[in-house]
């Protein structure tokens, strides 16, 4: 082998790395935004504290003790309930769109007054939201674990001290009812986003826009013709992964007026993203390495994959200014869990967003200039 032809070689291959701006960024920044965007997710996953709000009924020195531990434990942020009686509770958890709650009843104390009765027993009520499967999870095993002490440190192991679970939500969701309206708005994010940038870099370059000046078709006939190409697909994936939803995973799920009302917003909302996008971008390597600066953080950080309340606080606020959480949040809500209100809150706002995103993709879409 000749070693001056080897590196002779390796120098053409890496001007050629360097001269490509895509490649630099899936090789480089692709990698290097993937570690800063999960970092910054679970480094600050021991230090985030999970609220609950509790409806002391017992107001003793033990019921006091007890959410003293919860609040020591580093993973429960105990909040006291404004409201008196356990009757109200579950309005006062529909009223405030709570995720869970905790009610420690009367007699608490009483029965850990020594000596403690080996055969008594006083159960605490955890309600909770069963679409938020992970943090109650987390919130669910930390008040075993605590109970757990309590009953050996007061009743010598004895399981004085239970746990009465109750389900604020109808129906038995897991975590694949959470899963699949994310994928759903996530799949056609990339698909505007991505289809948009393509065909107007593609078509720039290649002088079509130009062109298209000296046909009788209007601009705002183009744009409408290929928002329908993309609504088109928008629909078409989405049917999809409904239909592996209902045949492998048996899911339950509603085709609602709210639920098409969002897919079509949505459709809107990312072409237009996408024009805008592309608009200041002047090659395909470019649209590629811009769309995916912008679709993979709102991927991770929307609340497609995991709940916002798994994230360090800073990043669920900034979560809580990307569009992509509101197509979420509101297709779960008209698909799954049939939460008229939020459906309707999350949709007015995917509304906003695309008559923005498409009213500015339009008027950034200009054929003279190009």
């Amino acid at each position: 082998m000749r070693l001056e032809i080897i590196i002779a070689s390796f120098i053409s291959d890496l001007k050629t790395f360097v001269r490509s701006k895509g490649t630099l960024f899936w090789t480089l920044l692709f990698p290097v935004m993937l570690i800063l965007i999960f970092g910054a997710i679970f480094s600050g996953m021991d230090e985030t504290e999970i609220e609950i709000q509790v409806l002391d009924l017992d107001n003793s020195q033990f019921s006091y003790q007890l959410l003293d531990v919860f609040n020591e434990t580093g993973l429960i942020e105990v909040i006291k309930a404004e409201i008196s009686t356990e009757d109200k509770v579950l309005s006062y958890i529909q009223d405030n769109d709570l995720k869970r709650f905790l009610v420690i009843p009367h007699g608490y104390g009483e029965t850990l007054i020594p000596p403690v009765d080996p055969n008594a027993s006083v159960n605490l009520t955890f309600y909770y939201d069963q679409s938020e499967q992970n943090s109650n999870q987390i919130i669910r095993n930390v008040i075993s674990n605590v109970i757990q002490s309590m009953n050996m440190g007061f009743a010598g192991g004895s399981n004085v001290i239970g746990i009465d679970d109750v389900k604020t939500i109808s129906g038995d969701f897991g975590f694949i009812d959470f899963f699949l309206p994310g994928m759903i708005g996530f799949t056609i994010m990339q698909t505007c986003i991505y289809g948009s940038l393509e065909r107007n870099t593609k078509f720039r370059k290649d002088g079509i826009l130009r062109k298209l000046l000296t046909t009788p078709i209007t601009r705002s006939e183009w744009i409408f013709s290929k928002m329908l190409f993309q609504l088109f697909l928008s629909f078409l994936s989405a049917i999809l992964i409904i239909i592996i939803g209902i045949l492998i995973f048996g899911l339950n799920i509603n085709i609602t007026f709210l639920m098409i009302v969002i897919v079509i917003a949505t459709s809107f909302l990312f072409t237009g993203m996408g024009m805008v996008i592309g608009r200041f971008v002047k090659d395909e390597e470019s649209a590629s390495m811009a769309g995916g600066a912008v679709t993979f953080p709102m991927m991770f950080l929307a609340g497609t994959f995991f709940e916002l309340e798994m994230m360090p606080e800073f990043l669920q606020t900034f979560a809580r200014i990307l569009p992509l959480y509101y197509v979420n949040e509101g297709l779960r809500n008209a698909m799954i869990y049939l939460k008229t209100e939020d459906a309707i809150y999350h949709s007015l706002i995917v509304l906003i967003f695309a008559a923005v995103f498409f009213i500015g993709g339009i008027l950034l879409t200009k054929w003279r200039e190009d």
